[in-house]
């Protein structure tokens, strides 16, 4: 199939480049120049394992188009997907401004019947909306061509996006006609060739599924890490609590870890976005609306509990830091606990020594100036360590999972460290290691 991708982020960049890997020709398509000669340079923006693998062979073989010229795209082809942002705006809605600049794109420029899917996550009702506005420029141009619309939205998580597209554990279509579902159907068939994955419904429970599924993800996540709280001021141990919960079927393992936050683009603004779609519908939600002051308090833990060990005045000490991004396999700084634990200790008098393999560029863009001439980036995670009162680990790369303690017992002036992600087991401790953990 021929297919159109408006927008080259994190989703649209993904799944453009999964739909050429299946010898579809596919069209990403945005309006920053700089961006999409990047990219037909194989220069990516965002960091995802195997993604820039994938880019350079579909360019090769001609199947991944890089373009700003939205007419030559919508031309050659008949499916087109919207794939931008939705931030969150200031009253916590989702800001749909750049779904409905794609929207008039779309109207101005389209000459044959197509489909719209709407992938960006988008309030109920947004879909209908896009069309309304589709229809209606098109209505204005006396124009004959008629259009369909689909919501489709996306389960992709960063660090693991390029798998979850190529191997969904689920695919979920709505539509409100057969043949639309069809069509999806045929597209997404090389995708699940092995076991029926689809899930069809209409087109305002399909754009109300992606909300609830991240909600409930955050909500996991902010319970767990309430109960690590309690743990920890009745000397209970989260650790042990997780197994044993966890080994509940109904419960079951997947996102109980406690930690010292979440963060990234998708939970945090979807959680607002849903809360803002309750209200704005008459109903106060009361569980989702606190999962997020849990999750903002959870990330000042590592800082606490650096003060609790060493005072509030915290000059001449220096700190290393492990990990800058939001979580593993990428380079997402949006919303991550290192924004919050490393201002907070430098405001206190600390000096930071800092280490990702990745996230080092996307950190300082994101950082006040401020704060800058405070840190300094090692190359590598023992230098970073090299002369520091104590070590945090913010991301649990893989890389930080078992260090050498004899090294870090000799680089580091005390042996002390903060664990926010529980990765380290307690044996340490027998090598003279102060360990803090969470909930434990």
């Amino acid at each position: 199939m021929n297919i159109t991708i408006i927008g080259t982020s994190n989703v649209g960049l993904v799944t453009g480049a999964c739909f050429s890997k299946m010898g579809n020709k596919v069209y990403c398509v945005d309006i920053i120049e700089e961006k999409i000669e990047n990219l037909k340079n194989n220069i990516l923006p965002i960091f995802e394992p195997q993604l820039d693998g994938i880019v350079e062979i579909s360019q090769e073989r001609g199947d991944l188009i890089f373009t700003t010229d939205i007419k030559e795209a919508l031309d050659n082809t008949d499916i087109i997907f919207i794939t931008v942002g939705t931030p969150m705006a200031d009253d916590g809605s989702a800001n749909l401004d750049y779904v409905f600049d794609a929207a008039r794109d779309i109207a101005n420029n389209i000459t044959h019947d197509s489909l719209v899917v709407v992938k960006s996550t988008v309030p109920v009702g947004t879909c209908f909306e896009v069309k309304e506005e589709i229809e209606s420029i098109l209505n204005e141009n006396d124009s004959d061509v008629k259009i369909r619309i689909a919501s489709n939205p996306e389960f992709l998580k960063e660090g693991s996006a390029v798998n979850d597209c190529l191997h969904p554990d689920r695919i979920v279509i709505g539509a409100e006609e057969d043949e639309v579902f069809e069509i999806m159907r045929d597209l997404y068939s090389s995708f699940v060739l092995n076991h029926e994955r689809f899930i069809f419904m209409d087109i305002k429970s399909s754009e109300m599924t992606k909300y609830v599924a991240n909600a409930m993800l955050a909500t996991k996540i902010s319970f767990m890490n309430e109960i690590s709280n309690i743990c920890e001021a009745t000397g209970a141990n989260i650790q042990n609590v997780r197994i044993g919960i966890g080994s509940d079927k109904r419960i079951g393992y997947d996102f109980i870890y406690a930690g010292c936050g979440y963060g990234g683009s998708c939970l945090p603004k979807d959680v607002q976005a849903l809360i803002n779609t309750a209200k704005c519908n008459g109903y106060e939600p009361k569980i989702i609306s606190n999962v997020e002051i849990v999750n903002e308090k959870q990330k000042m833990k590592l800082a606490e509990k650096i003060v609790k060990r060493f005072g509030d005045n915290l000059t001449g000490l220096t700190f290393a830091v492990w990990g800058l991004s939001f979580k593993p396999y990428t380079n997402d700084v949006r919303e991550a606990t290192s924004l919050v634990v490393i201002p907070e200790l430098i405001k206190k008098g600390a000096k930071i020594k800092a280490y990702d393999s990745h996230a080092v560029q996307e950190f300082m863009n994101a950082l006040d100036d401020i704060y800058l001439d405070s840190i300094e980036f090692a190359d590598n995670r023992y230098d970073a360590v090299d002369g520091c009162d104590a070590l945090i680990l913010i991301t649990e790369w893989k890389e930080f999972r078992s260090p050498d303690f004899d090294l870090l017992s000799e680089k580091l002036n005390q042996k002390i460290i903060f664990d926010g992600r529980n990765i380290y087991d307690r044996k340490i401790e027998n090598k003279g290691f102060e360990l803090y953990q969470i909930g434990c």
